[in-house]
């Protein structure tokens, strides 16, 4: 069973299609280091380095001439930093009114992925994106305003049947809570128009007779050996990739104060003479013009003996006073061991990022950690090229954006076991 994987990264999410025997032929990706890392772990696929919108009609002509089939699958996973629904309905009023409203062209690399499905006809395609793909709006190619979906649909007309589901990745046994939206179509002469195709979950946050409890971070990472964001304990000398960026004395102060499933916005007096715990913690709510805003009053200093309270902060130039950080309520806040880690971003491994500290550690999550969360570890995968290591920026990214393999083997394993 042959394979296409459109927007292909460096190649995480198509472990899941080669664990279940399904070849990938060709990959289109733009980005020439994740092409490189592509190529290099899944070497019996021709790949496409470029932009998709010149490469689209190479791809199709390609295929047809090297294969005699439909591919059994197309994987597309479009950029998703352009996905959003913001102001929809204004832009959809404002674009017929005349008004041009500004999109974002990446949005519409939907439309050349479209293209190729309907010209090899695949017998399965999925989508994974972020679930606001699914209030996306794009201008199709007669400069219309159209809903994503609605375009994916009106496209593939009668040819195919499926429709969009938001899923949480820890539901199907990743460590992980990640939010995906994930369009499954299956090609039928005979579509119904309510079908959603999805596998069922295998893990929930209580476990029954039909699943299975959430995988936490307590059994997924907690067996490694401990490190410390200071210099000489960042680095695991015996496990490649396990080591953390270190962190400035200040920084350290506050981790080392923050509780598990804290964050050290909130952080209380530590003083041994005072120890007082009820000083205001960091809120946001919405203005009136309903937008979200952190609270501009949280106090640095404890509010009953005066000492500096171990919360972020930053120091004025001129004055050198210390005013309390502006940030997110989930900035410097750590995960708990006995929940999935929170989503991983290309920013897992900063301190102030949502939500990424280590449950108990003084430090932020390893690489070696985030391959393990994002269940790249469970497969035969190698960032060494020619004896040498990629750039470690690069293996953060990979990690970042890729969609869990895991996740993608749960859907294959439900599309080759469909039956109609």
């Amino acid at each position: 069973m042959n394979a296409i994987s459109l927007f292909s990264s460096s190649g995480i999410g198509d472990l899941g299609l080669k664990a279940k025997n399904i070849r990938t032929v060709i990959a289109c990706e733009l980005l020439a280091d994740r092409m490189r890392l592509f190529s290099h772990n899944h070497p019996e696929a021709t790949t496409f380095n470029g932009d998709i919108w010149k490469l689209k009609n190479h791809i199709v002509e390609y295929y047809k001439t090297t294969y005699n089939e439909p591919p059994f699958v197309i994987l597309a996973t479009p950029p998703c930093q352009g996905m959003s629904s913001n102001g929809m309905g204004t832009m959809l009023r404002n674009f017929r009114n005349g008004i041009r409203p500004k999109f974002d062209e990446r949005n519409r690399l939907i439309i050349p992925a479209v293209d190729v499905i309907k010209e090899l006809r695949p017998q399965w395609v999925i989508f994974e994106n972020v679930p606001n793909m699914i209030n996306t709006l794009i201008q199709d190619g007669d400069d219309s305003l159209i809903n994503i979906i609605d375009y994916i649909h009106r496209e593939l007309g009668d040819s195919y049947e499926g429709n969009p589901t938001v899923v949480d990745v820890a539901d199907y046994g990743v460590p992980q809570h990640r939010k995906r939206l994930i369009t499954i179509l299956r090609r039928t002469s005979n579509p119904s128009k309510q079908v959603v195709h999805i596998p069922h979950p295998t893990h929930g946050k209580d476990s029954s007779i039909f699943v299975e409890p959430w995988v936490t971070l307590r059994s997924a990472i907690s067996n490694l050996p401990p490190l410390s964001a200071e210099k000489g304990k960042n680095i695991c000398k015996t496990l490649p990739l396990h080591r953390v960026p270190l962190l400035d004395d200040k920084k350290l102060f506050w981790v080392h104060n923050t509780p598990e499933g804290q964050t050290a916005l909130n952080n209380q007096c530590i003083n041994p003479k005072c120890r007082y715990q009820g000083n205001r913690i960091h809120g946001a709510k919405h203005d009136v013009d309903g937008i979200n805003k952190a609270n501009t009053d949280t106090p640095l200093y404890c509010e009953k003996c005066g000492e500096l309270l171990p919360r972020p902060y930053t120091i004025d130039k001129t004055t050198g006073e210390k005013r309390f950080m502006k940030a997110f309520t989930s900035a410097y806040k750590r995960m708990s061991w006995d929940e999935p880690a929170s989503t991983l971003t290309q920013n897992f491994q900063y301190a102030c990022s949502d939500n990424k500290l280590h449950p108990s550690q003084d430090r932020v999550l390893s690489i070696y950690e985030a391959l393990i969360l994002q269940t790249i570890s469970k497969y035969d995968y190698s960032f060494v090229i020619d004896g040498k290591c990629v750039p470690e920026g690069l293996i953060r990214d990979t990690i970042g954006e890729s969609v869990p393999p895991l996740l993608i083997e749960r859907i294959v394993e439900y599309i080759i076991n469909y039956k109609p």
